[in-house]
């Protein structure tokens, strides 16, 4: 019962996610399917916290961009190109293997994407990755465990 917890926890915490917490948890023997179920509830768990306190972070943004009087960088600008491009279904469903489940819902965020949108596709690629995770560690771990 503690591994699963720890299994929780490390797929809620950013930097270990679900590329690393699931294979971990099924080769130390534990079952592929309730690790991949309480991974998934971990992840999700801290990134709907993201999406859902990201009203804070963008005023605090906003009121220090008015005492500021900046413009706008390059390198926003280069983002909102690629968010225009790809969008937030683009976003979430690479985020997991390049940026992380928390900075994807994060930046679809600060681009402009609602609660909603950024909830159900975050969703919607945390649950695919999951299982992406969880089946292709599970059948490689049993070829290994057969064969070897």
């Amino acid at each position: 019962m503690v591994e699963y917890f720890l299994v929780f926890l490390g797929a809620a915490i950013p930097a270990l996610e679900l590329a690393l917490v699931i294979p971990v948890g099924i080769i130390r023997g534990l079952s592929p399917t309730w690790v991949m179920i309480v991974a998934f509830i971990g992840n999700m768990t801290t990134v709907l916290i993201v999406i859902y306190a990201f009203q804070f972070v963008q005023q605090w943004m906003d009121k220090r961009r008015e005492n500021s009087g900046k413009t706008t960088s390059k390198r926003t600008e280069r983002g909102k190109r690629i968010w225009n491009k790809y969008g937030m279904p683009g976003l979430a469903l690479c985020g997991p293997v390049l940026i992380g489940t928390h900075i994807a819902a994060f930046i679809g965020l600060l681009f402009g994407a609602t609660k909603t949108n950024a909830t159900v596709w975050m969703t919607i690629s945390i649950a695919l990755w999951t299982l992406i995770f969880g089946l292709v560690t599970a059948a490689g771990f049993d070829f290994f465990v057969r064969n070897f």
